[in-house]
């Protein structure tokens, strides 16, 4: 008796991708995509893309789908084919990925804003990104900053960073109170880093 051949399962993962071009998808297509209710990220419009011979680039938007369990490409294509999504990619990587939007660890490549990238149905963007030491440069900055204008409050830094800068307030929230509370303590009996 002849043992059948099994197919090889289908290659599963909770994060997939896809390249939008604003030409080509339907006007409502974000809605559409929220309509599915898959936490995701679409970046920036990449705009100033540029290929190896140094020319434009279609201006087009990555979005990264992030679903709660895992799935097949083809399940991941029932959501970018009414979007206008071109390919489908398995995401090894979904902070690698996510900071790729912006091309955060691609200085060779135009750089785009985080605060620009859309994230829907709960996805929260700035913590996939961030990396521990986002926090010890943020720490950083923040010391040189109040040091430079002689702040030494910490009610005013968290009011200035709540106003100004959503990264010092995150970690000033977080983990950052300590060290800044600190520091300003010692800023304000009199010592001043050279």
């Amino acid at each position: 008796m002849k043992k059948e051949k099994k197919e090889p399962p289908k290659a599963r993962t909770r994060n997939f991708a896809t390249v939008v071009y604003p030409e080509s998808a339907p006007e409502n297509w974000r809605d559409l995509l929220s309509d599915f209710m898959v936490p995701c990220f679409i970046s920036p419009l990449h705009d100033k893309d540029v290929n190896p011979q140094n020319e434009p680039k279609k201006p087009h938007y990555h979005v990264l789908l992030m679903f709660d369990s895992v799935k097949t490409a083809d399940q991941a294509k029932e959501v970018f084919e009414p979007i206008g999504g071109v390919g489908c990619e398995r995401v090894q990587s979904l902070r690698g990925y996510a900071r790729y939007l912006c091309h955060l660890d691609n200085p060779e490549k135009a750089q785009y804003k985080t605060d620009k990238v859309t994230a829907l149905c709960g996805a929260d963007y700035v913590g996939t990104i961030n990396l521990v030491t986002d926090k010890y440069v943020a720490i950083k900055e923040m010391m040189e900053f109040c040091e430079d204008n002689g702040i030494v409050n910490f009610a005013q830094l968290m009011k200035i960073a709540r106003e100004t800068n959503d990264g010092w307030f995150r970690v000033l929230c977080d983990s950052g109170t300590i060290v800044m509370k600190e520091h300003l303590k010692s800023l304000a009996w009199g010592y001043r880093a050279k």
